[in-house]
């Protein structure tokens, strides 16, 4: 029996019989999709092109305008006239084709672009976003707004871009499922960015001076925050999170979406897949599908072709759960402020662009032993800013943490502007950092 067949009867058993034609073709698309992910497929990455490329000079001397010559900078305004795939009058950026040969593509692209074929392997874009609609509670859009910022300053730390989206690309594709398209047509708009790094509007950077360890997947192309056992053991829909994750910017992950996608309430098997879904996680209840369980579904299903090219991180909080985090602020405070007491180089006042250096020596005088480190990220999921309706949490728990968690981030940001809030449920009062000292706690 060939390998096509055997996927189909495998799947025929979970979808079921026959069922009407219009089902059939979306169902044999999904399994030839499924199938195309062989463990042996290698796509590539951008390293070779970027060896390509021609070393920038080394004079950076400024000129007496004020201004600083640079010869690393990216040329935003110059587009050669060469043949790309923007040029293909079949080219879509709308989830539902997968399309072909887009490592190709891109790198052909990159070539034509040599100015941004530099540093391609770790570019990053953040890609968020909230609904197109008003927030129905009078909190809510404030936080929103908040959250923004957020990411916003983590991004401009790190050099990321950020593209915010409140409009639906799909019009059936909404809540949970809003980002597939989103992520489809950002992949196409963003050539010159290797990963896409997606974070829901709820999760909050606490850990401003953190960059994730992108080099640790170089042989994956999907990095979600979970728990090995809880996925493969306990077959929990909670195994992974998919409302933070890293994708990277290949043709294996165009294909990837539209496998994830095909379980979306666009499809005429959405109302199938939930009861599948909810039949294979062990404490699933709700019998919508949603991507999340999607995820793990996949993962269980598909662990020896999908599974090998999905990494499940656990080392670091990509996604922390806000409810176990958010106490221990102030402790991790006065952690920092011990540690910067002890290292003159950390009291030292410093521009806002070298901060990934001030973050190095902050790593090294931590070590990697003992707890009271920032957590990466906190995400609150369960509470939901700006509809007011919380999953088992009440409005004071969620919006009183997410306040401490923005304020806990924005001293981060403030003490390189000479400021810091000493309170963190207190958002207007500041006070100035005295020289040498840059805790968030005035000295006694």
């Amino acid at each position: 029996m060939g390998r096509v067949a055997i996927i189909v009867a495998k799947m025929e058993k979970i979808i079921g019989p026959s069922k009407p034609i219009f089902i059939g073709i979306a169902g044999v698309a999904l399994l030839m999709l499924l199938w195309s992910f062989s463990p042996f497929t290698s796509y590539p990455n951008m390293y070779d092109v970027a060896k390509m490329t021609v070393s920038p000079k080394k004079d950076r001397a400024a000129t007496n305008d004020c201004t600083t010559v640079s010869y690393q900078g990216l040329k935003l305004d110059h587009d050669p006239a060469n043949q790309t795939f923007y040029d293909d009058p079949t080219l879509s950026y709308e989830i539902g084709n997968s399309g072909n040969d887009w490592d190709t593509k891109r790198r052909e692209w990159l070539e034509h672009h040599p100015s941004f074929a530099t540093g391609a392997e770790d570019r990053v874009l953040l890609l968020t976003g909230s609904q197109p609609e008003p927030c129905k509670n009078l909190i809510g859009d404030h936080l929103l707004l908040r959250l923004f910022k957020n990411k916003v300053d983590y991004c401009r730390i790190h050099g990321y871009d950020i593209f915010y989206n409140n409009a639906f690309l799909h019009p059936k594709m909404v809540s949970w499922w809003t980002k597939m398209p989103m992520l489809r047509a950002a992949m196409l708009a963003h050539p010159e960015v290797e990963w896409i790094f997606w974070v829901d509007s709820d999760a909050v950077f606490t850990d401003m001076d953190f960059k994730p360890p992108l080099e640790k997947y170089k042989d994956h192309n999907l990095v979600v925050h979970g728990f090995y056992s809880k996925v493969y053991e306990e077959k929990s829909w909670g195994g992974v999170n998919a409302g933070v994750f890293f994708i990277r910017n290949c043709q294996w992950s165009m294909e990837f979406l539209e496998v994830w996608a095909e379980m979306g309430p666009q499809t005429p098997n959405y109302e199938k897949w939930g009861q599948i879904l909810t039949s294979t996680m062990s404490d699933k209840t709700d019998p919508e599908s949603d991507d999340q369980s999607a995820l793990v579904y996949l993962l269980l299903k598909e662990k020896e072709t999908l599974g090998k090219k999905i990494y499940i991180e656990s080392q670091y909080d990509l996604s922390g759960y806000w409810f176990d985090i958010i106490n221990s602020f102030d402790t991790i405070s006065d952690n920092y402020a011990g540690i910067e007491k002890g290292v003159t180089e950390l009291q030292r006042r410093h521009a806002e662009k070298v901060s990934e250096h001030y973050a190095t020596v902050m790593k090294e005088a931590f070590g990697d032993g003992g707890g009271g480190k920032r957590p990466f990220i906190t995400h609150f999921t369960a509470c939901r800013p700006c509809s007011g309706l919380h999953w088992g949490y009440t409005d004071e728990q969620c919006w009183g943490g997410m306040e401490k968690a923005l304020n806990f981030a924005d001293n981060q940001v403030l003490r390189n502007y000479g400021f810091v809030r000493p309170d963190l449920l207190n958002t207007s009062y500041l006070y100035p950092l005295p020289f040498a000292f840059s805790s968030n706690k005035k000295e006694k």
